[in-house]
């Protein structure tokens, strides 16, 4: 499947590395611009045109038995939904904002006959309420535009990237394929960048949001950093990022508990505090400044072993990763893990807050190796496995089209970026 793809890229690159853009990347369609719409004929499967069309969204104080009750249904019909459908639809879990469609009978009853939930912009969940009810949850065709996009850092990567008119989640895409590797709060103006990924529409114009990033480049102090998304175990569909030679860019710690904060004090033996009257008082961790209720990450595997409050530790998670290294969380709001619990990286353990002894909002980041308290910025953090060699073979082929294409992709002076239709 792999050489399959990579051969199709190969074909792209050979027609054009600057294909003409079929689809503004200056237009931006938010679920408001649904309901603007004019309504296709067809819709979610059914002719519209056969019914008596009602479209909202879920309001404050609604919920589906009421809307339902409004619109002429019987109760034992939506008392069967809420019974019988709950794994497929759960009526008390209706969000407001949500899009709705009701379609009604065209007689003097009105009665609905078809109430379809829109749970996003593609996947939507229908109540069929003729004859018997049935349920059923299904989804909008989407059509997939491959992006090419390029910007250089001038004062952070956030705004290198909207400046593209590219979505903000790319964002966080393109700092986590690259946590272990970069200290995104060092960035130099300068630094550069280059994503090829898909956006999804429906309808050709409705933007539904854009998949993970398929390949990257990222130049960092004058570095090139190349990353390739490949799935590694197709029987666990563990897919992970590796670079030109096939090493793993993942660490077993990422390098902050919070995504775009700052530091706010880095750890430091010798600190001196004029309020103690300039006496050395070490700082024996990392402080990330960022707002109250800021999630908090566990950067690592492992196994909570305290989850308590403490004097000027205030709210506070430690965990223990293995028999060299343990990790702790100072200052939260509130946890949200409890002592014996297992965590993934990057699981939300918590929340930013100012318990304890705190001048400010921030989370203080304590890093343990063999039962000592490091500066995790001077350690060498334990790389992922790489690709095995039986099938790195396989990995070269598949990401050289991929690479080819990276590089065939300039850095704005003209800001405009490359489409690829792929339906």
């Amino acid at each position: 499947m792999h050489k399959f793809w990579g051969t199709f890229f190969l074909l792209v690159l050979l027609i054009s590395c600057k294909q003409e853009s079929q689809i503004s990347t200056d237009t931006e369609i938010t679920q408001e611009t649904l309901s603007q719409v004019s309504l296709p004929e067809t819709q979610f499967g059914f002719t519209l045109s056969d019914f008596i069309i009602v479209q909202d969204t879920v309001r404050k104080g609604d919920s589906f038995g009421k809307l339902m009750q409004n619109n002429n249904v019987d109760y034992p019909k939506i008392a069967k939904v809420s019974e019988k459908y709950r794994d497929t639809f759960d009526v008390r879990k209706i969000r407001v904002g949500t899009p709705y469609l009701i379609l009604k009978a065209k007689d003097t009853l009105e009665k609905a006959q078809v109430f379809v939930y829109q749970n996003d912009l593609i996947n939507y969940t229908v109540i069929d309420f003729r004859d018997s009810v049935n349920v059923y949850k299904d989804r909008r065709e989407v059509k997939y535009v491959r992006r090419e996009a390029a910007g250089v850092i001038e004062s952070s990567l956030s705004e290198a990237i909207l400046d593209q008119g590219i979505d903000y989640n790319v964002t966080n895409n393109l700092s986590d394929i690259y946590a272990w590797t970069i200290d995104f709060f060092r960035l130099q103006k300068g630094d550069k960048f280059k994503v090829i990924y898909n956006e999804k529409y429906i309808n050709d114009t409705i933007y539904a949001g854009a998949e993970p990033i398929e390949a990257a480049y990222f130049e960092h102090n004058g570095t090139p950093l190349y990353a390739f998304a490949y799935e590694s175990d197709s029987l666990k569909n563990i897919v992970d990022y590796f670079d030109e030679e096939a090493n793993n860019l993942r660490r077993t710690f990422l390098r902050a508990p919070v995504k775009f904060s700052r530091i706010s004090s880095r750890y430091n033996l010798k600190r001196r505090i004029r309020y103690y009257g300039y006496k050395v008082r070490p700082h024996k961790g990392t402080d990330y400044a960022a707002p109250v209720g800021t999630p908090i990450m566990a950067t690592a595997d492992g196994t909570i072993t305290e989850s308590n409050r403490k004097g000027g530790n205030g709210k506070y998670v430690k965990i223990r990763h293995n028999g060299t290294y343990s990790t702790q969380y100072l200052h939260m709001k509130n946890q949200k893990v409890k002592r014996g619990e297992f965590v993934r990286q990057g699981d939300v353990i918590g929340w930013v807050g100012m318990t304890g002894n705190t001048g400010g909002p921030h989370v203080c980041y304590r890093f343990w190796k063999n039962g000592r308290q490091v500066d995790p910025f001077k350690e060498k953090l334990p790389a992922a496995e790489p690709l095995p060699e039986d099938i790195r073979q396989d990995y070269f082929e598949y990401i050289g089209p991929q690479k080819s294409e990276l590089d065939c992709i300039e850095f704005p002076d003209n800001p405009e970026v490359d489409l690829i239709t792929m339906n």
